[in-house]
């Protein structure tokens, strides 16, 4: 049957219809388990053909997760009124790996599950998705480092505090000026501009910062820079290692920060079908707490639902990576938020080797006590994220923002809090000085 899924606030009829599908045709899995349902490592065979590989081993290793009731996610009203607006017009190149005429919006409002496409679709949905279409600053993001264990005690192996995690879009603005494209694309050809830094602890790290360019030309490569304070030198990142962790103890890489941030004209997708499954697209509160029962290697216990999620194979293109670290990737994508929900890499021998997984908060402000950073509409905010190398135990759990952050008001999302001033080297480098820390804001 051809199953053509159209998402967004504007099509709610369509919506209803075919989620009264989705719910007959996948009774069999989602009915081992109804709100209210408590999974721990004792009862997590209701729930392993609920979640991804990576994701249920989190259960086996402790992690806990609450069901509760699934709720529709509506986009913000300006992202969907682009959508209208623009998302005929837009269509994928000849080689069917970049797009034409994209201004706005979602790029592809209706995935049919049987279009040979759908898999470059649902990635370009992906990239410009609804979260944050304009710019975002995350203030006091923190991870910590651990090993996760079944009732295994918190024991922290490092702390890494980042005064900001932001970014500025260049195309697809749809809710602050300039709108919906900056001038400056037709100069630089960027999408974005996306930054990491200071680094406010360890102290030897102080100062450390990222900052990442990503263009619109399929041929051009990332630029990314690293700024080192301890000989105060800004270094040029090669391109190949955007898919290694950073270093040091963490689990976590430049292509994975928000699940999968890779650029898509170097993969080749493969659209591996539409399921019902477990995500936690909306826990109630904007701090994610610590879990204390697998070591605080994930959040929990958390509220999740059964979302439909759309499964897509990565694989690095021959050529265009010079030697890619993941033999593939499985990524699970809300089909409402195109929001990456869960990520399984999978190393060179096909053994599956890390997991990703996010939490967020679906709201009009992302903590009940902001004050600031409100909206007239609800929006999702990434609020918890963890990537775990399932051979090895080691986890990096990241607070969005973090749980000791002195201000409630930690996201500020479309709101022109940054611009791009912000995304230049000389600006990391001030940073490090300390122009961006936590006591500066």
């Amino acid at each position: 049957m051809n199953r053509a899924i159209g998402w967004g606030a504007w099509c709610g009829g369509v919506l209803t219809a075919l989620m009264l599908v989705v719910g007959i045709t996948n009774a069999p899995a989602s009915a081992q388990v109804r709100p209210g349902d408590l999974i721990t490592p004792d009862n997590a065979s209701k729930v392993q053909d609920l979640l991804p590989p990576g994701t249920y081993m989190r259960v086996l290793h402790g992690m806990q997760i609450k069901v509760e009731p699934t709720e529709r996610i509506d986009w913000p009203q300006p992202y969907t009124e682009a959508t209208e607006k623009y998302s005929s017009q837009t269509r994928l190149t000849p080689d069917h790996r970049s797009l034409i005429g994209y201004v706005a919006g979602q790029p592809f409002p209706v995935i049919d599950a049987n279009d040979p496409l759908a898999a470059q679709k649902v990635m370009w949905n992906e990239v410009f998705r609804p979260i944050s279409t304009d710019d975002y600053d995350l203030r006091w993001f923190d991870c910590d480092s651990v090993y996760w264990g079944r009732n295994k005690a918190f024991f922290e192996i490092t702390d890494i505090e980042i005064g900001h995690y932001a970014g500025y879009n260049e195309i697809g603005r749809t809710e602050v000026e300039p709108l919906p494209i900056d001038p400056d694309f037709k100069t630089t050809g960027r999408f974005y501009e996306a930054l990491l830094y200071p680094v406010l602890a360890p102290a030897q790290g102080r100062g450390t910062g990222i900052l990442k360019f990503r263009y619109a030309d399929p041929r051009h490569d990332d630029d990314t820079w690293t700024w080192t304070p301890g000989s105060r030198r800004l270094r040029r990142l090669s391109y190949t290692l955007s898919d290694n962790p950073s270093g040091g103890a963490q689990s976590y890489d430049p292509n994975h920060y928000e699940g999968w941030s890779g650029k898509p004209e170097d993969y080749d997708f493969k659209f591996l079908g539409e399921k019902t499954m477990l995500a936690a697209v909306d826990i109630h509160h904007g701090v994610d707490p610590r879990c204390p029962t697998d070591g605080g290697a994930s959040h929990c216990p958390d509220p999740w639902q059964l979302r439909r999620l759309y499964m897509i194979e990565a694989k690095a293109r021959p050529g265009r990576y010079a030697s890619p670290l993941y033999s593939r990737e499985v990524i699970y994508i809300d089909s409402e938020a195109d929001f990456p929900m869960f990520v399984d890499m999978y190393d060179n021998h096909g053994q599956l080797w890390f997991n990703y997984t996010s939490w967020l908060n679906y709201a009009d402000r992302a903590r009940n006590d902001s004050r600031i950073a409100i909206y007239p509409f609800k929006r999702e905010f990434q609020v918890g994220s963890s990537s775990v190398d399932v051979q090895g135990g080691l986890s990096s759990v990241c607070y969005h923002p973090s749980m000791n952050a002195p201000s409630p008001e930690g996201w500020f999302i479309n709101m022109g809090a940054v611009d791009r001033e912000w995304f230049t080297p000389e600006a990391m480098a001030r940073a490090a000085e300390g122009g961006h820390g936590i006591s500066g804001d």
